[in-house]
């Protein structure tokens, strides 16, 4: 049995643990990092080889790394994918993906709920070189389907969405974009392989910011794409030629946290289930966003095609901004930052960080309202997160 076939063949756990890891002739036990931006060959021929790609081997790290290499094995196989580019940020990935696949004329659609950047990557950015993006509503597929034109070359989606929590049916969106032509693009950085397999459902590629849970401890900044090979060939030209590599110090934290990744993720869901529960029940707390409340409009999808829910999750205070504020400001705990998927619990008011740059149509068209709060739970005690969530909730009930 090949290696390819016996890592495909284990279990994510043995996955996020023994593969792509090739021993040097150090024998070593745990995989090692190699910082060097070069390489060198025996001889003129081998280095002519090895350029032109007659011949396997590492040319220049921009482009060929065994750090960076083992890392995008290791996420290919717990995908379930024939290949992984890792880049040097998750919205590098978006933009590679976009410049490999698409040219001037082509049109994408993509939910209104992603992340500020990524809108503003497609509006501001690629609408400057002739690529259009048409958005639609997350969970409605008739508004996809009618959204798709005869350039119409991706789909794109993140699910559940940033921060309201929202589900598409990936099943039934791939098949809407293989019936048109498109591919379909899923940003699985919420979820992870240890949740949630797009592939599986049909999806063509994988988008993660490897910054979020693949890390785990908010170390460092990257990136991948998960696919076919035969669009990860084009995404690799890019990657060569453009140069948003990752650096092999960064993939080897990537790589060491893939191997906690799922304890670390039923941690996070199961301290989120029971935060959503327990803001849902508050008096404070106008509405909780988390489709592991069995109230969720995709409670029932989310079920279906995840392992679990997640640890994102928003909630609405009354009184607007300030409330929302004097809630985020009154926390000792919870870190008011703009980043998620850490081991440490963060909070953001998303209306003026995360989605900030949005216009107010576009905020109001992705449900981002000023009373809004975003928490991603982290591992930290639950009762000591309710107590310092406590502090400002409480407070807006006071007269």
């Amino acid at each position: 049995m090949s290696d390819q076939e016996e890592n495909g063949g284990w279990g994510l756990e043995t996955q996020a643990i023994r593969t792509g890891h090739v021993r040097t002739h150090e024998q070593e036990h745990g995989e090692p990092i190699f910082p060097t931006s070069s390489f060198v060959y025996g001889s003129a021929a081998e280095a002519a080889r090895k350029f032109c790609g007659e011949e396997a081997g590492n040319v220049y790290s921009r482009f060929t790394n065994p750090t960076v290499d083992t890392f995008q094995k290791r996420l290919a196989a717990m995908e379930g994918g024939e290949r992984c580019i890792a880049t040097s940020s998750g919205m590098s990935a978006i933009l590679s993906t976009v410049l490999a696949l698409l040219e001037a004329g082509d049109e994408i659609v993509a939910s209104r709920s992603l992340f500020g950047s990524t809108v503003s990557l497609f509006d501001k950015y690629l609408g400057k070189f002739g690529i259009t993006t048409h958005y639609v509503e997350l969970s409605n597929l008739e508004a996809w389907e009618a959204a798709i034109t005869p350039r119409t070359r991706l789909l794109f989606a993140e699910t559940p969405s940033n921060p309201l929590s929202e589900i598409v049916d990936i099943s039934a969106l791939a098949d809407i974009a293989h019936r048109h032509g498109a591919w379909l693009a899923i940003d699985n950085c919420f979820l992870t392989p240890a949740l949630q397999r797009p592939l599986e459902l049909g999806a063509d590629l994988i988008i993660h910011s490897a910054t979020k849970y693949l890390d785990g401890q908010g170390r460092a900044i990257g990136g991948a794409v998960v696919g076919p090979d035969k669009e990860l060939e084009a995404l690799f030209g890019v990657v060569r030629t453009c140069g948003p590599c990752l650096s092999p110090f960064n993939a080897w934290i990537f790589t060491k946290g893939l191997e906690t990744l799922r304890l670390r993720m039923n941690a996070h869901c199961e301290n989120a289930q029971l935060m959503a529960e327990w803001l849902d029940s508050h008096p404070a707390v106008r509405k909780v966003h988390y489709c592991g409340l069995p109230d969720h409009p995709q409670h029932e999808l989310a079920r279906r095609q995840q392992k679990a829910y997640g640890a994102v999750l928003g909630f609405e205070v009354d009184g607007g901004r300030t409330a929302a504020w004097s809630v985020i400001d009154a926390t000792r705990i919870l870190s008011i930052t703009g980043n998620l998927g850490d081991v440490k619990t963060t909070i953001t008011h998303p209306g003026t960080t995360t989605h900030g740059r949005l216009s107010d149509e576009q905020k109001a068209a992705a449900g981002i309202s000023e009373g809004l709060i975003r928490i991603a739970v982290g591992l930290e005690d639950l009762d000591d997160l309710k107590a310092d969530l406590s502090r400002g909730l409480d407070s807006l009930r006071s007269p």
